[in-house]
């Protein structure tokens, strides 16, 4: 047993939707979830794209709000090859993963390949990594961890909903 837990934080939740802009709208309009800011992440935008522990370029949008200091997030597919278009074709909408903090990237990265895990998914954003691993057998989901730079800042998002008057 480590010394202490590995997971430190759950900083984000995540589900797979068909459509990012209609369910932006329908969690938003119908549960008062948002505001909502959305970017498109693809080869053009992300650097260092891998699957399944291979380099590989993939699309998907997505939408991110807070609720009660977790990020929440809806990501829509938008090519056949990610990790997400594998889940929606296999299980349709639905919860995907959890990102956990972590003290040390690292040495989480370590830890987990100790354990036989690899990465399922990753990529950099804006100097901000970061990895899905193959937890799905032990823990019952795909934990995602996360390397951001100590002055990340979010850049402007592509659009926001509802839109700011």
């Amino acid at each position: 047993m480590p010394e202490k837990p590995i997971f430190t934080s759950i900083l984000q939740v995540a589900v797979v939707v068909k459509d990012c802009d209609a369910s932006v709208r329908k969690y938003t309009d119908e549960y008062g979830i948002g505001p909502w800011s959305i970017y498109e992440f693809n080869p053009d935008t992300v650097d260092n794209m891998i699957l399944r522990g291979k380099p590989q370029g993939y699309a998907m949008r997505l939408a991110l709000a807070e609720i009660g200091g977790v990020q929440f997030e809806l990501i829509e597919p938008k090519d056949d090859k990610s990790i997400y278009a594998e889940f929606l074709k296999q299980h349709g909408e639905g919860l995907h993963h959890v990102a956990f903090g972590v003290e040390n990237y690292n040495k989480a990265m370590e830890f987990f390949g100790g354990k036989g895990h690899g990465i399922l998914q990753g990529g950099t954003w804006h100097g901000f990594t970061y990895t899905y691993l193959t937890t799905q057998q032990d823990l019952g989901l795909i934990a995602e961890i996360y390397d951001p730079p100590p002055d990340f800042q979010w850049p402007e998002p592509d659009a926001v909903y509802p839109k700011k008057s």
